[in-house]
């Protein structure tokens, strides 16, 4: 009988968050001055957006170490550059384009032209994205329990509301760093693949690694809005706008960010300059970095091209 239900609900409850995001975008677009927002952009000061940058740069080259960790885990021999770049090339494909087409089609299709099998290719992504997502639990289990932000008086869930599910987020990164520590079983099958546990140093390194991006993202927009957020702030609304954008399924998670960020922090900075720093935001970690990963996509297409023709 559940099994009948479940999935019209769960399609229920998705299209009715879809509904009341675009609700809250268009609301939120329509009190906004837009030429306001032009005017901020011409005005920023270069010292900021040069932070943004090498802040950018900082996440992508940690991210690109993601897949390291796979490359332990699993033994295979590409060299550490080539998996580096090819983790990169794959993260702005899936901040652009979503993680079905970027995080999981662009590495697959790419490592399997290098000669990697899918049984490997699984492994792999399956420790990236675990140390992504359980960084992502840990910090925002922290910053929820422990400093939460200031939501708004018609938001169905308040403070204490958010406290429970920062200490449910945090209950869920101890739980894995206890499997990963304790746990009997260190094999499952995952679509008909077998995925083994990682020891208790790499769920570790997977956690710092994962919160230490989140906190780099959180760190351009706080240094694109000039420091009139606190930080502590800025990391809860990102965190809060990344789950949002998972559950609408949106691309880029495009009109989420900046809807989110508009309703929550609005009563601190004018929502012009709040849009004119994610503007500059979405240049500097989405486009930009896409530009570069598609000449950089290229470059390996060429490469494993090379490496299949001396096979045969």
């Amino acid at each position: 009988m559940q099994t009948a239900w479940w999935p019209w609900l769960k399609r229920g409850l998705t299209l009715a968050f879809f509904a009341l995001v675009t609700w809250l975008v268009v609301s939120q677009a329509r009190a906004i001055e837009w030429k306001q927002v032009l005017d901020a952009l011409r005005d920023y000061p270069p010292g900021a957006l040069l932070g943004a940058v090498a802040l950018a740069a900082a996440s992508y080259l940690l991210y690109s170490c993601f897949d390291l960790i796979g490359r332990l885990y699993t033994g295979h021999r590409l060299p550490a550059p080539t998996v580096m770049l090819v983790t990169a090339v794959s993260y702005a494909f899936n901040l652009n384009l979503g993680s079905w087409v970027g995080g999981v089609a662009f590495r697959y299709r790419l490592y399997s032209r290098l000669g990697l099998s899918p049984g490997t290719v699984t492994r792999v992504m399956s420790l990236s994205m675990l140390a992504n997502w359980m960084g992502y639990m840990l910090l925002a289990g922290a910053v929820f329990a422990f400093q939460p932000p200031t939501l708004p008086d018609n938001w169905s869930v308040g403070a204490t509301g958010l406290r429970w599910i920062g200490a449910a987020l945090l209950g869920i990164a101890a739980a894995y760093v206890g499997l990963c520590a304790l746990s009997t079983t260190r094999s499952f099958d995952v679509h008909g693949h077998s995925i083994e546990l990682p020891s208790l140093p790499m769920a570790l390194v997977q956690l710092a690694m994962g919160a230490s991006n989140w906190l780099l993202m959180s760190g351009i927009i706080f240094v694109l809005l000039q420091q009139q957020v606190e930080f502590t702030a800025v990391i809860s609304v990102l965190l809060l706008a990344a789950i949002a954008g998972v559950i609408t399924h949106v691309p880029a998670n495009l009109g989420v960010l900046e809807a989110v960020f508009v309703a929550l922090l609005s009563h601190v900075v004018a929502a012009p300059a709040l849009l004119a720093a994610l503007v500059a935001y979405r240049v500097v970690y989405y486009l930009v970095p896409l530009a570069l990963a598609g000449t950089a996509f290229l470059a390996l297409e060429l490469h494993a091209r090379k490496l299949q023709n001396k096979a045969t």
